[in-house]
């Protein structure tokens, strides 16, 4: 370490900084020593291209130095390489998570568009409290709605129940078949604690079961519910915070609604 060059030592801890620093930022959103708008709006995103994008220039400059610089250390080069590389595959990254929010551009997702299940007091007094964003109109094209204001114009003319039938065609209600009620709800609180939901809260009088879902990295939290009717199971999952979930809502339905199908026998 004491042979290398100023640039190459930069380099080098900049390569091991960002990730240290992208950690910090989603944790430390997680334990609550900053609100999500810090650790992912600020940080994350605002703070983690500028850093990436330092680490790819410092790299650059260092390659080049390397290759001018006689004798050639191949440590140097290395380094160099390497820094431009975990930059170059970081942007990828980030370009992907872009095209993943613009296919997502919503974060509350039923199996029913025309009657989204409904949330019990105890949930919707957590939601207030905590400032969480409103329960969307499914009928309301997203222009009318004050989040989506500002969403460009073919998209904003569509309604959430168009979005959701357009982009999770895959997901239904799933039927009972000779499951009781009661087995029923008992199978969605199961298949939710497999899933590592918090909050847990079954009501076979309503129907009704509901759970807490939280994003491992920000420690983000949805909302996830599923009406137990007559003859199916609606569910529906909602993010707090947040815009675009990046499909997580209706990945977590799918994966709901499979443990539970197992349970009680039925797809």
């Amino acid at each position: 370490m004491k042979n290398l060059s100023w640039h190459t030592k930069l380099v080098l801890a900049l390569l091991v900084f960002t990730p240290i620093f992208f950690i910090i930022a989603a944790l430390g959103t997680k334990v609550g020593l900053w609100g999500w708008q810090t650790g992912l709006g600020t940080l994350t995103i605002g703070g983690g291209p500028i850093l990436i994008g330092l680490m790819f220039v410092t790299a650059i400059i260092s390659l080049v130095i390397g290759f001018i610089k006689k004798p050639r250390q191949k440590s140097v080069i290395g380094v160099g390489i390497l820094a431009i590389v975990v930059p170059a595959i970081a942007f990828m990254l980030i370009a992907s998570m872009g095209g993943t929010a613009a296919d997502n551009p919503i974060h509350d997702v039923a199996t029913d568009t025309s009657n989204p299940p409904a949330f019990s007091a105890e949930t919707m007094a957590a939601r207030a409290e905590m400032e969480a964003n409103p329960l969307s109109d499914y009928q309301a094209p997203l222009g009318e709605l004050e989040m989506f204001a500002s969403s460009p114009p073919e998209l904003a003319i569509k309604s959430h129940a168009q979005i959701i039938t357009d982009t999770y065609a895959e997901l239904s209600p799933l039927p009972l078949g000779g499951a009781s009620k009661a087995d029923a709800v008992a199978a969605v609180a199961a298949a939710m604690g497999e899933m590592g939901f918090a909050d847990i809260r079954p009501d076979a009088g309503t129907g009704r079961v509901e759970g807490v879902a939280e994003t491992f990295w920000f420690g983000f939290k949805d909302d996830v519910v599923a009406r137990v009717g007559e003859n199916q199971i609606d569910f529906r999952s909602v993010s707090r915070v947040g815009r675009s979930d990046l499909g997580a809502n209706a990945a977590r339905i799918a994966e709901l609604r499979e443990l539970v199908a197992q349970q009680i026998g039925q797809r």
